[in-house]
């Protein structure tokens, strides 16, 4: 089931900034309000807006650290993607027009799983993951594209035998939405948008990347304001 806010469907520019995406997305999942589920934020862009998320819901805040490997030439193009639990998935069709080796495929993947164990251990520090047997999770990023990458995070948390899995994102492709929704309870996004082109950016009136010293930040004051 996708859930999203019909008026804005097709619309570019709808949020201010990712806290305001947050808010419109913690509207949407009320029905989570007080209970057990914890939130799941995909670093670095959907902290801010799963922070919100947890905060006006009351939920626990966590982290799915989640990265997509990219192509040698572009990093702004991915293959495939590695999840916190070392789980790896590749785009099997993309790959076959790269031209890619094996090794150069295997050089990628160890790279990319090296990068996120670096990013557990800068924004978890030693906190064990939680335990996610028989809980619901609701799974925040800033938006999906291909949403290859947020697939590889459900199947991680496939693995921890969450109860339940919900994505909530502020924006996402239509056909990428209908993708993922067959693999979780259900799809909330707020903004869905169709056509050839499309950028998460678009949605928001101010957008800038998220670095790892900002997601920090917000996971410190998060922790701090939970006490």
């Amino acid at each position: 089931m996708i859930v999203d806010l019909p008026e804005l469907r097709e619309k570019l520019r709808v949020f201010k900034d990712r806290q305001d995406a947050g808010w419109r997305l913690a509207k949407m999942l009320e029905a989570y309000k007080d209970g057990d589920a914890i939130v799941l934020a995909v670093p670095a862009g959907g902290v801010p807006v799963a922070a919100v998320v947890a905060e006006d819901l009351n939920l626990f805040l966590d982290l799915a650290v989640v990265s997509k490997i990219t192509l040698p030439w572009n990093t702004e193009a991915g293959f495939g993607a590695v999840a916190f639990d070392g789980t790896v998935r590749l785009n099997e069709r993309m790959l076959a027009g790269l031209g890619l080796t094996e090794e150069e495929i295997k050089q990628r993947i160890k790279a990319t799983t090296s990068k996120v164990q670096r990013r557990l251990r800068e924004l978890r520090g030693d906190r064990p993951m939680p335990e996610l047997a028989e809980r619901k999770v609701i799974l925040v990023d800033d938006g999906i594209a291909s949403g290859f990458t947020l697939r590889v995070a459900v199947e991680a948390l496939k693995k921890k035998s969450a109860k339940e899995i919900v994505i909530a994102v502020p924006t996402g492709h239509q056909e990428s939405l209908k993708r993922l929704v067959d693999e979780v309870k259900s799809v909330y996004c707020a903004n869905v948008r169709s056509g050839w082109s499309f950028a998460v950016a678009e949605a928001y009136k101010r957008w800038s990347d998220v670095g790892q010293t900002e997601a920090l930040e917000i996971l410190k004051r998060f922790s701090r304001d939970s006490t």
